[in-house]
């Protein structure tokens, strides 16, 4: 049986308190940071302080303190009087993320060995999701359900300074998984094949099996930074 709120003659129930918004240089933040990673901002685009204020919303100011963040984080290059250069993806940076990556994701999947029945049951749902983003096209859902796989791996060997250094790495991974599913899109149906491998082996419990996927498989990104893809 239903139940339902009664209230007392001419008296209504109280309207639902308004839904307080973040602050105006985290929503100017969030709204270009995501634009990049998702490459609607591509690298060499000029962003200017009127055209983001408007987008957003909100006036120049809390623009110019959101794009000081970003700026820090080497997503764009602030110019003066003229607005903010969206970086490209350097030969440099690709290099230096695989090589951090393989350090950190080698020795994690060495120390997922055995697997524990709720990593595989993660890793398998990931699997499945990235398959549907995939298929449907949304590659940048997909580049993220990409990063959460391998993170989980990371985080099942109980590390936290190690999960915390894997983090840092977020962003940077995002945004050359979304840039190579969209300029490399033979690379996703290997991608997923891949996953599906290190899932096998971990599942199995052949750690050497996983770690040579793991280097094959992120080891491939070495390939951009060189000219060298395959």
């Amino acid at each position: 049986m239903r139940t339902c709120c009664i209230y007392p003659v001419g008296m209504s129930p109280a309207p639902p308190a308004p839904v307080k918004q973040p602050p105006a240089a985290d929503r100017v933040y969030s709204h270009v940071k995501q634009g990049v990673l998702e490459r609607r901002y591509e690298g060499g685009t000029l962003l200017t302080e009127g055209e983001l204020a408007e987008a957003v919303g909100v006036s120049r100011t809390p623009v110019r303190e959101a794009l000081l963040r970003l700026e820090v984080e080497g997503l764009i290059k602030l110019y003066p009087k003229k607005g903010a250069l969206v970086l490209p993806v350097s030969a440099q940076e690709i290099a230096d993320v695989v090589e951090t990556r393989l350090l950190v994701e080698e020795h994690a999947a060495r120390k997922a060995v055995p697997a524990s029945a709720a990593l595989v049951e993660r890793l398998e749902r990931l699997l499945t999701e990235q398959r549907a983003q995939a298929a449907a096209g949304d590659f940048a859902a997909a580049a993220t359900t990409d990063r959460c796989f391998h993170a989980e791996i990371v985080r099942s060997g109980g590390n936290e300074i190690l999960s915390r250094l894997y983090d840092q790495l977020r962003d940077r991974q995002l945004r050359m998984g979304v840039a190579v599913m969209h300029s490399h899109p033979d690379r996703i149906a290997k991608t997923l094949a891949e996953h599906a491998e290190i899932l096998d082996a971990l599942r199995s419990g052949d750690a050497e099996a996983a770690v040579a996927v793991v280097h094959r498989h992120v080891g491939w990104f070495s390939h951009l930074a060189r000219g060298e893809v395959r």
